[in-house]
């Protein structure tokens, strides 16, 4: 059982508030209380820190600006040594990411890609041993995420059939969920992996970019390539070829 330990206010009910927001059995004490027989992780502030250091249970120090952060180390210490952090990884245009302690969903997001990697990393940079496994769909944005994610074992996985049918109700959570499923599989472990576009890949972009433009013109490949490399998003690009760097397209793409 967790057991919160603290006497700061706002440490107390942000920890307190997610712990009821994940379903989990816990109880609360005051600091220098006696700890229940069945406890086998205490959260605790910095003041307190020392306090259960006799006692044969896990002690997790939290702060009041990161309640979630300690939750996550309180379960995945209650856990043991089934706890290791895997992070998932949709990839898409606005990439689902589900966070695993074990075989419990921890966090989950869905953001776009420009931000996907930040997020990756504020997740395991207190995970010992962490690994993160990306779906080998959408070539050209999982290729992005496997190259900026360096000092981290990446895995590379299969992701056929992750995606479930999503009933009435849950539309918009299929990537996240993929994501779940994606992060119980095995995959390859790779550095890097190649992201030169294919020529259908850039018609691709063009063609987006057109729908975009409020004048009908295309972004040239040079602009395209950057899209695809993801320094740029579609809007970005756009802007840059109104500006100047690249020459306008009034005619559809040949």
């Amino acid at each position: 059982m967790i057991v919160v330990a603290t006497a700061d206010f706002e440490l107390y009910h942000g920890v307190v508030n997610e712990l009821r927001d994940r379903g989990t059995t816990f109880t609360t004490i005051e600091p220098d209380g006696a700890l229940p027989e069945r406890t086998t992780v205490v959260i605790t502030g910095a003041d307190n820190a020392g306090a259960f250091a006799d006692a044969n249970v896990t002690t997790v120090v939290a702060g009041p600006d990161d309640p979630r952060g300690a939750v996550d180390r309180a379960l995945t210490a209650l856990r043991g040594d089934g706890g290791r952090t895997v992070v998932g990884v949709d990839p898409g245009r606005k990439p689902g990411i589900a966070v695993l302690a074990g075989d419990t969903v921890v966090a989950a997001f869905q953001v776009p890609l420009a931000d996907a990697v930040e997020v990756i990393r504020d997740e395991i940079h207190e995970a010992v041993d962490p690994v993160v496994k990306i779906g080998d769909g959408a070539r050209l944005q999982s290729a992005k995420l496997v190259n900026e994610l360096e000092d981290v074992r990446v895995e590379l996985v299969d992701e056929t059939g992750t995606t479930p049918y999503l009933g009435t109700g849950v539309r918009g959570m299929g990537d996240v969920l993929a994501a779940v499923n994606i992060a119980r599989l095995e995959g390859e472990v790779v550095d890097a992996r190649e992201i030169e576009p294919t020529a259908g890949e850039l018609q691709r972009i063009k063609d987006r970019s057109r729908e975009r433009s409020e004048t009908n013109r295309s972004i040239d490949e040079r602009l395209a390539r950057r899209v695809a490399a993801g320094e740029l998003t579609i809007d970005q690009a756009l802007a840059e070829h109104r500006n100047g760097g690249s020459e306008a397209q009034s005619a559809p793409d040949e």
